[in-house]
């Protein structure tokens, strides 16, 4: 999904000023590092996640600003703020970004050039994640352009003068720009902590590795570049890092050769993208498929019950897919609904939460591939500037609280995970 933009931020004095002593009432900003308890890594066994010899079915969320926040002072109470928030309301995973290249803030400032000031951030985040008993799915890379993104890595190869193409694609099947990447994901994957001295590599924190948030490469509507891209950078993350799953990053849409292109796909044009669900899920170096849900996004005319029917078929035809086609677990790891529809009314907003909270907990009590789903995206207050027509702060609206928390209990009593003790112990008893 298309983030907010990231220019400056100016806070409000008054707000941050009440988060940072909420948050420092919790533990400090990095002044010390208390050891947290063992945390194991998430692995794969067929289609679903495991976690402690038990299948793990997550409940989990979208904050891609994390490591942007935690740069500052002002805003780093945030960053804590809001996965103390998350885990209270037993979310389990949390999606964001491990990227900024060449912008306000960025990580990477140039090609192999780092903020070693923003990289602390990403420790900080991590070790908050963990303070909290949440896993963070990492994104390395952006389709789109905020943040940076493939544009970005293609300016740097032009404006060095070795790019082949000024094409956005040309990331894609740049050799020079393959370099770029695979430079930064080393760089990413084997950094020490310099809070708590364990390699990115080594962290259970993290859950897993997405190569790319929502890849497109229509100047080859085939999907073969894209499909040997995958192959390429999937195998070097495997190579560098054994212990993590690592996903693709997909939207879910069918390709040109696979039938369910014209029963599935929202309408023809989204088998023309170069990607293809199945084929850049079906690699041995993809541990889970991930697929995204924007109905209002992706049409234009339907009625919204119209779009809960199609959400319903397009959720079942992929978890279909990791049981039958894939064996892999099936991650819904964007969906939402925009402000800005026709008739908006956030109870809207609650009637497609249930209807794809509901199929994922159907699909978990039968052991089936759909192993779980994570919303776009949640914020504290006073983070407007930061909002997108898809944001919402969850506590403020008590129906959408009471789905979001009722989802974490129902998954896991099914697992059996945790819910004897923490955060789950206390909510799921009443």
């Amino acid at each position: 999904m298309v983030a907010a933009g990231n220019g400056l931020f100016f806070p409000i004095i008054g707000f941050a000023s009440c988060v940072a002593f909420i948050y420092m009432s919790f533990g400090g900003l990095n002044v010390s590092y208390r050891k947290e308890p063992e945390m194991g890594f998430v692995t794969r066994n067929g289609t679903h996640f495991m976690l402690d010899g038990k299948a793990l079915y997550v409940n989990g969320w979208n904050s891609y600003w994390l490591m942007d926040h935690a740069v500052h002072d002002y805003s780093r109470a945030r960053v804590g703020a809001m996965l103390q928030a998350g885990a209270k309301m037993g979310l389990t995973v949390c999606r964001t970004w491990a990227f900024n290249d060449g912008g306000y803030n960025s990580l990477q400032i140039s090609p192999g050039q780092f903020d070693e000031r923003v990289f602390k951030a990403l420790d900080h985040v991590i070790v908050e994640a963990r303070k909290n008993g949440v896993r963070l799915l990492l994104s390395l890379v952006n389709n789109l352009q905020a943040y940076g993104g493939k544009t970005q890595y293609v300016n740097w190869a032009w404006e060095e003068g070795i790019g082949i193409s000024s094409s956005n694609d040309s990331f894609f099947f740049d050799p020079s720009i393959h370099k770029y990447f695979k430079h930064y994901v080393k760089t990413v994957l084997t950094r020490k902590n310099t809070i708590t001295g364990v390699e990115y590599r080594n962290d259970p924190t993290i859950f897993a590795w997405e190569l790319i948030n929502e890849p497109r490469c229509m100047s080859d509507p085939s999907g073969d570049t894209l499909q040997d891209w995958i192959d390429e950078m999937s195998a070097f993350v495997k190579s560098i890092d054994k212990k993590h799953l690592v996903t693709v990053g997909l939207e879910g849409f069918y390709g040109p050769k696979s039938p369910k292109r014209l029963t599935v796909n929202p309408e023809m044009w989204a088998s023309a993208l170069g990607s293809d669900f199945i084929r850049n899920s079906n690699n041995d170096n993809i541990d889970f498929a991930s697929v995204h849900i924007y109905p209002d996004h992706w049409f234009h005319d339907l009625e919204f019950e119209d779009n809960l029917k199609f959400v319903t078929k397009w959720m079942l035809s992929h978890i279909e897919d990791g049981d039958k086609e894939l064996n892999k677990p099936v991650f819904f790891t964007e969906y939402g609904l925009s402000n800005l529809i026709k008739g908006f009314e956030p109870s809207l907003r609650d009637k497609l939460y249930k209807t794809i909270l509901d199929i994922v907990y159907k699909s978990a009590k039968r052991k089936r591939s759909g192993a779980g789903a994570l919303i776009w995206q949640l914020f504290v207050e006073g983070m407007e500037e930061y909002n997108d027509d898809f944001g919402i702060v969850p506590w403020e609206r008590t129906s959408t609280y009471k789905l979001l928390t009722e989802q974490s209990c129902g998954l896991g009593r099914i697992s059996r995970l945790n819910l004897e003790k923490g955060n789950l112990k206390e909510l799921c008893s009443h």
